[in-house]
C-alpha cells in the first residue's frame, strides 16, 4: 500500500518515527545514527529511511515546511502506516534572549492561528494544542538522565516565516512563546485526531533577538544532542 506522497509499502515504516523538516537532515540522521538503514520513500524528495538504533526498529522521515506539509506526511503515517509515535526533530528561532543558538527546547504546548485543527475536526482552546503527556514526561526524564540542558514551554507555530512582529510582539501574541517554528501545531492536531502519540523537540538555530543564526549546513548536521535525545526516547518505546 502507498499514498500519493509515500511509496513505502505497509510494514516498511516502523512504529516510531523521527521527523525533521529537511530531507537532507533525514538522510544525515539515517546514515549517522541508524544501522542497516533502508531508503523506503523518495517521492517529491521527501526521504524516509527505516533502520535500527540499539537493536530497536526506528524510521526517520522528512516532513517539509509548514503545517500543511507536516499535516499530510504525519497524518498518512498515523492513518495508513500504523505509526504509533512521531517525534518531530526540528529547528527553531528564539524569541527570548535567554534561549541561545544550540539550546534544546521541548515543546510542551504549541500555539497557532492556523485553521488546520478546525478543518480536521480537532477542538482547540486558546489557540493551543499539547503533545502526548506520556512522551513529554519520558523526554524530560531522558534529558535529565543524559545531562542535557533544555528549555521547556510554549512554541509559536507560525504560518509566515517572514512576518511583521518584533520578538516581544510575537511572544505576546502567541501566549508567551519562548521560540517559534512552523509545524508542531499540525503534528499535535494529527496525533489528537488519530489517537496516536506525538512530541516536538527543537534546537535553536537562530535568534530573532540577537539576529545570530546557524548556517544551513550547521542546521543539517549539528543537532546531535536533540537527535540523541529523540532516539533514546524512541528506543524506550519502540
Amino acid at each position: 500500500m502507498s499514498t500519493p506522497h509515500n511509496e513505502a509499502e505497509k510494514g516498511q515504516i516502523a512504529k516510531v518515527v523521527l521527523m525533521p523538516g529537511d530531507p537532507l537532515r533525514a538522510k544525515w540522521i539515517a546514515e549517522n545514527f541508524l544501522q542497516d538503514a533502508e531508503l523506503v520513500n523518495k517521492v517529491r524528495g521527501i526521504y524516509a529511511y527505516t533502520g535500527y538504533y540499539n537493536g530497536k526498529r526506528i524510521s526517520v522521515m522528512a516532513h517539509g515546511m509548514g503545517i500543511p506539509s507536516i499535516g499530510i506526511y504525519s497524518y498518512e503515517l498515523f492513518k495508513f502506516y500504523d505509526v504509533e509515535t512521531i517525534i518531530r526533530v526540528g529547528s527553531t528561532g528564539s524569541l527570548k534572549k535567554e534561549v541561545n543558538l544550540g539550546d534544546v527546547f521541548i515543546a510542551s504546548s504549541s500555539t497557532s492561528f492556523s485553521n488546520y485543527a478546525d478543518e480536521i475536526g480537532v477542538e482547540v482552546k486558546n489557540n493551543t494544542l499539547y503533545p502526548t503527556k506520556e512522551i513529554l514526561d519520558l523526554a524530560i526524564h531522558t534529558a535529565k538522565e543524559q545531562n542535557i540542558d533544555f528549555y521547556i514551554g510554549n512554541v509559536a507555530s507560525a504560518d509566515a516565516f517572514y512576518n511583521k512582529y518584533t520578538p516581544e510582539e510575537f511572544s505576546k501574541k502567541y501566549n508567551n512563546a519562548l521560540v517559534v517554528e512552523m509545524e508542531a501545531f499540525g503534528l499535535y492536531a494529527n496525533a489528537i485526531k488519530t489517537n496516536k502519540k506525538a512530541l516536538t523537540l527543537l534546537t535553536c538555530s537562530d535568534s530573532l533577538v540577537t539576529n545570530e543564526e546557524m548556517t544551513s549546513s550547521d542546521r543539517q548536521t549539528s543537532f546531535n544532542k536533540m537527535i540523541k535525545l529523540a532516539l533514546s526516547v524512541a528506543e524506550k518505546i519502540a
